[in-house]
C-alpha cells in the first residue's frame, strides 16, 4: 500500500479516476491474424523453411499456417539469439508489418511472440511499464469504478480501454470510436468537478445579514438590469445564512455595473461593517467616489491607501482600500469582506484578506469576489464546485463601438478621425506593446512614438507600468487631456467618460480577453466610439472574429477556440487544467450533466 502511495505521488494523481484516465498510448495485439492485411502489423503462425546469411544480414524464409504461403524475412539488426531462435523446422508466432514484393509476402525484422491471443496496453508515464500496469490491474475494476459514482456504460468503457477483448471494439479508422470519446469527456468532467468539490471547506458565518436594500435601490437615478437584480438576490440568500459563510465570485463584463452590486451588498450587511479591497489606488478611489455618491448619507464610508486616508476607517460602515488594509492592525472586524479584480492580487494578498475574514475564529466573514474578466460558461460551471459563481453578461446600456482592423495605409485617415474626436471634446487612447524600442517587436514603442504625437497635438499624456506617477497622470488626463499614450497598464483602472477612440498597436500580440478589456475603456457613457486594431497582419482570423463579437463571455469562448493557434495569449482563463478529452469551448452540456450527477 505504501509503495502504491509513492507511485501515485510520482504520477501526481489524487483520485481513482485520475488513474483510470491514464489511457494507454498504444496496444500490443497478439491476436492471430485470419487474413493478410498489407501495410498493417499482424501476428501469424509460421515454421522456418530455411535460413541464410547474405551480406551480414540474416534471411529467414517461413511457411505460414494454415495457408501454406511463403514469407521471407530479413533481419538487419541481428544478435546471436536470432541464430539460435530461428532454426530450420522451428515453430513460431511471428509479429510484424506485412508487405508484398512481386507477389511474395515479406516482413522486416519480425518478433517471435511467446503468447498469442492477448492484447497488452502500453502506457507512457514516469513509471516503469510494469509498475503502471500493476497499479491499473490492482485498482481499476468494476466495483471500484461503481464506487466512484459512474454508471454501467461509463464503467464498461473504462474496462474496455484498459482490458480490451479486441482492438476493433475501441477503434474506428485508427482513432477511438465516437461513443467512447463522448463517455470519456463525461468522466473527465465528472472527476475534475468531484475533486474541486472535495476541496471546498465551508465555515459558519460571523453574522446572518438582513440589511434592507429597497430604499437604496429606489434612490438610484437609474433602474438596475435584470441580471444585476438576480445577482443581488443570490447574494441576499448567501448573506442571510448563519450555517455557512458566503463564498461567491461575481464575474461581470466591462461596464456591466458591478459597482451597484457591491453597494447593494454593503446595504445588506448593515448594521455590520463591510470591507472592500481593490488592486490599485485608482480603482479604490473610484469606488470610494461612487460609494459617496450613491450610498445614503448616513452610511459612513472611508478610504485606506498608502500614505493617504479619507474618513476614519475605525468608525466607518464601509471601508474601501488597497492592500494597505492588510497592514492596519486596528482594522475593525467586518461581517462582509469583498475583493475587486481578485485575479490581480497575489496569493499572499488574497490569503491576507482570508485572515481578515477569519478574525472570528471558527466563524468567518462572508466573502464576495468580483472580476471584470469574463470567463467561458464552461469555466464558470467548473469553478462553481469550489465557490458559488454569478455571471453578469449584459450591460446597463448598449455600447455603440465600431471595431476595425487597420494597417499602415490607413494611418492618414486615422489621424483625421483623431482630430475630429478631439474637436468634439472627446479623448483618445493609444496603446503600445512596449515602453522602449526592441528588435523583437516589429512595432514602434511608446518612447519612439511620443515625439510624433506631442508635435502634432496638445495635451498629450504618457504613462506605463513602471511609471510611479501613473495614477496622477491618469487623473490629470481625465480632466485635461486629449491623447493618452500608454501600455496595457490602463486595461483595468480609471473610468474615462469622454474616451471615444482607442488604437491598439500590434493587436495580434495580445489575448482576446485583454483586447476586450482595452476596448471596454471607450464608450462608457453611451457615446459613439471606435476601437482600431493596428496590425501588420490585418487578415488575422482571431482579430476578424474579435471585431464581430462584443460580448465578453463570447470573447472568452473565442479565446478558448484560438488557444492553440500559436499566438501570444494572456492567461486570463485560469483553470491551469489541461483536458485530454473535454473541449472547454464546446462541451457545456457534458459539464452540466456531470454537475447534475454530483448534485449541490
Amino acid at each position: 500500500m505504501e509503495e502504491a502511495k509513492q507511485l501515485f505521488k510520482k504520477l501526481k494523481i489524487y483520485s481513482l479516476l485520475d488513474l483510470a484516465l491514464i489511457i494507454p498510448s498504444s496496444y500490443n495485439d497478439t491476436t492471430l491474424s485470419t487474413n493478410f492485411q498489407l501495410g498493417k502489423v499482424g501476428t501469424y503462425e509460421a515454421t522456418v523453411k530455411d535460413v541464410s546469411v547474405i551480406g551480414g544480414k540474416l534471411r529467414v524464409n517461413f511457411i505460414l499456417k494454415p495457408s501454406g504461403r511463403y514469407l521471407s524475412s530479413t533481419f538487419f539488426r541481428t544478435a546471436p539469439y536470432h541464430h539460435k531462435l530461428f532454426t530450420v523446422g522451428s515453430h513460431h508466432y511471428i509479429q510484424g508489418r506485412l508487405e508484398e514484393f512481386r507477389g511474395y509476402l515479406q516482413m522486416s525484422q519480425p518478433k517471435s511472440v511467446k503468447e498469442v491471443g492477448k492484447i497488452t496496453p502500453k502506457y507512457k508515464t514516469v513509471l516503469k511499464e510494469s509498475e503502471i500496469r500493476a497499479l491499473i490491474e490492482c485498482y481499476i475494476n468494476e466495483q471500484n469504478l461503481y464506487n466512484e459514482g459512474l454508471d454501467s456504460k461509463e464503467v464498461a468503457t473504462l474496462m474496455r480501454i484498459h482490458f480490451p477483448k479486441s482492438i476493433d471494439e475501441l477503434y474506428e479508422n485508427g482513432t477511438y470510436k465516437n461513443e467512447i470519446v463522448a463517455v470519456m469527456k463525461f468522466i473527465e468532467a465528472y472527476n475534475h468537478l468531484k475533486k474541486l468539490k472535495g476541496k471546498r471547506i465551508d465555515f459558519p458565518s460571523l453574522h446572518a445579514l438582513h440589511g434592507k436594500i429597497e430604499p437604496f435601490v429606489k434612490s438610484l437615478p437609474f433602474t438596475l438590469t435584470q441580471e444585476q437584480q438576480n445577482v443581488i438576490a443570490q447574494i441576499k440568500q448567501d448573506l442571510a445564512r448563519e450555517d455557512r459563510a458566503a463564498k461567491r465570485m461575481v464575474v461581470g463584463d466591462v461596464g456591466s455595473g458591478k459597482t451597484m452590486v457591491i453597494l447593494a451588498s454593503v446595504m445588506m450587511a448593515l448594521p455590520y461593517k463591510s470591507i472592500l479591497m481593490a488592486p490599485t489606488s485608482l480603482l479604490a478611489l473610484q469606488l470610494y467616489e461612487e460609494a459617496c455618491k450613491y450610498l445614503p448619507k448616513e452610511v459612513k464610508v472611508s478610504l485606506v491607501m498608502q500614505g493617504r486616508n479619507k474618513g476614519d476607517y475605525r468608525e466607518a460602515d464601509f471601508i474601501i482600500g488597497t492592500h494597505a488594509l492588510l497592514y492596519k492592525e486596528d482594522l475593525p472586524d467586518a461581517a462582509l469582506v469583498m475583493i475587486d479584480e481578485q485575479h490581480r492580487f497575489g496569493t499572499q494578498q488574497r490569503q491576507g484578506l482570508e485572515v481578515l475574514a477569519s478574525k472570528g475564529g471558527a466563524k468567518r466573514a462572508h466573502i464576495i469576489q468580483f472580476s471584470a474578466t469574463p470567463i467561458p460558461r464552461t469555466q464558470a460551471m467548473m469553478d462553481s464546485a469550489l465557490l458559488d459563481v454569478s455571471l453578469i453578461t449584459t450591460t446597463p446600456f448598449e455600447k455603440d463601438i465600431t471595431t476595425q482592423t487597420i494597417s499602415k495605409t490607413d494611418f492618414p485617415d486615422l489621424l483625421t478621425h483623431i482630430k475630429e474626436e478631439i474637436a468634439e471634446d472627446h479623448q483618445v487612447l493609444i496603446i503600445y506593446p512596449l515602453v522602449e524600442e526592441s528588435s523583437e517587436v516589429p512595432y514602434q514603442s511608446l518612447d519612439e512614438s511620443r515625439g510624433f504625437w506631442e508635435s502634432k497635438f496638445e495635451h498629450v499624456y504618457v504613462t506605463h507600468g513602471k511609471d510611479k506617477e501613473k495614477e496622477e497622470v491618469l487623473l490629470e488626463f481625465r480632466e485635461k487631456g486629449n491623447i493618452l499614450l500608454a501600455t496595457t497598464v490602463v486595461e483595468v483602472g480609471i473610468s474615462l467618460p469622454r474616451l471615444t477612440l482607442i488604437v491598439i498597436v500590434g493587436a495580434e500580440r495580445l489575448g482576446l480577453a485583454t483586447l476586450h478589456q482595452l476596448r471596454g475603456r471607450v464608450g462608457r457613457n453611451g457615446l459613439k466610439s471606435w476601437c482600431y486594431l493596428y496590425s501588420h497582419a490585418p487578415a488575422n482570423e482571431r482579430l476578424i472574429q474579435f471585431s464581430k463579437t462584443t460580448n465578453g463571455f463570447d470573447i472568452a469562448k473565442l479565446d478558448l477556440k484560438f488557444r492553440n493557434s500559436g499566438d501570444i495569449l494572456d492567461g486570463t482563463i485560469q483553470s491551469g487544467q489541461k483536458f485530454r478529452w473535454l473541449d472547454m469551448a464546446e462541451d457545456e452540456e457534458i459539464i452540466q450533466k456531470a454537475k447534475n450527477r454530483l448534485g449541490k
